[in-house]
């Protein structure tokens, strides 16, 4: 290819950043749909209703876009009159709600803000988009164009539920491992080093401030501590993600965590567990196959402190399932671009012996 793009995103920060959404939109068009999830919608509408008042800014409707980011849901909405008449695409909710109002308004060619309504992933600001079957399993990743602006309301995140945080700040965690570990291999180029080097920002916000983000979020107050996280895995992770996927040529986005957890899906009862706390897990698996121990050690009492797991028994995940969790990981993008290194043996292995450093880890606390 004689050139590629890199997109960057644009956002605003704050209790009452719904205000600037006139004058981000004028040069945008005047009406726009919200499309996004039933209970997301609801705890947004309000503001931002007040944030376009006054202005010739109107909201034709607020539609539900499904309850999962599959191409069914999408092509719904993409059938919808109301939809096809907007200016603009207003995506609204978690990942799945943003994912699928991406894969709306590549379709039409529209432009499209996000807002997160929970600080639990990275989807409001990436140009990547993970597409479920109408079964709610996994089926492809999708790339669209990103989000032309991203709102975070803090009061909003404040008031979403502590458990997506949690399961946000184990997700996250991983970035930085992942991309360094990932693109070992590599004499990089200048988008992707950019990229890998901007993960190593990802890791110490999380750690600094994720109890103390905890518990604003457990009183439901907006707070620095809250907003340095939500910044993590909302919008440092997605630089991240928009510079260093790049498909079939690179894709450094994420590893061996994220193996671990696609390798849960099958297990019987790891599958119930959240993403971000499985890739927490994941994470330590990663941090062990490298033998970065005394990291390891340092992230095993981070996870401990806010209730991550340290071994698979928190998972519920049995050593029998391993073999089974490996043939899983193998059929995804992150086992296709892993290191030269990786064996589905030596995966297995890391898993093995994570479990036992993390049970000794836990007996040791008692």
């Amino acid at each position: 290819m004689s050139y590629y793009n890199v997109y960057l995103p644009n956002y605003s920060i704050g209790p009452e950043c719904y205000k600037e959404i006139p004058h981000v939109a004028r040069n945008f068009g005047k009406k726009a749909v919200v499309v996004g999830g039933v209970t997301a919608m609801s705890k947004a509408k309000d503001a931002l209703l007040e944030g376009i008042a006054g202005s010739d800014m109107e909201i034709i409707d607020f539609i539900p876009y499904g309850g999962d980011s599959s191409y069914e849901n999408g092509d719904a909405l993409l059938a919808n009159d109301t939809v096809k008449s907007a200016d603009i695409i207003f995506g609204v909710g978690g990942g799945r709600a943003c994912d699928t109002a991406k894969y709306v308004a590549d379709v039409l060619d529209k432009p499209l803000f996000t807002f997160p309504t929970v600080a639990s992933n990275c989807a409001a600001v990436t140009s990547i988009c993970v597409m479920y079957n109408a079964d709610g399993s996994f089926k492809e990743y999708y790339y669209p164009k990103l989000a032309d602006y991203t709102f975070i309301n803090s009061a909003i995140i404040a008031d979403s539920p502590e458990q997506l945080l949690w399961a946000g700040i184990g997700d996250a965690l991983s970035k930085e491992y992942e991309a360094v570990f990932s693109s070992k291999d590599d004499n990089l180029a200048h988008t992707p080093l950019m990229g890998v080097q901007l993960s190593r920002v990802c890791t110490e916000p999380l750690v600094d401030f994720g109890e103390a983000a905890m518990e604003a979020i457990r009183a439901k107050q907006a707070s620095k501590e809250l907003d340095e996280v939500t910044l993590d895995i909302i919008v440092s992770t997605g630089i991240v993600s928009n510079m260093c996927t790049h498909t079939p040529e690179y894709y450094y986005n994420s590893s061996l965590a994220h193996c671990v957890y696609y390798g849960s899906t099958v297990t019987e009862k790891g599958h119930a567990h959240l993403h971000g706390e499985v890739v927490s897990l994941g994470v330590l698996c990663l941090l062990t196959y490298e033998g970065k121990f005394e990291e390891r050690q340092r992230l095993m009492e981070f996870n401990a402190k806010l209730g991550l797991p340290v071994c698979f028994d928190d998972v519920e995940i049995t050593e029998d399932e391993f073999d089974a969790m490996a043939e899983k990981a193998m059929t995804s993008t992150e086992w296709e671009f892993r290191p030269k290194d990786v064996t589905k043996e030596n995966f297995i292995q890391s898993m093995i012996d994570e479990n036992k450093a993390g049970r000794e880890f836990k007996a040791a606390m008692k």
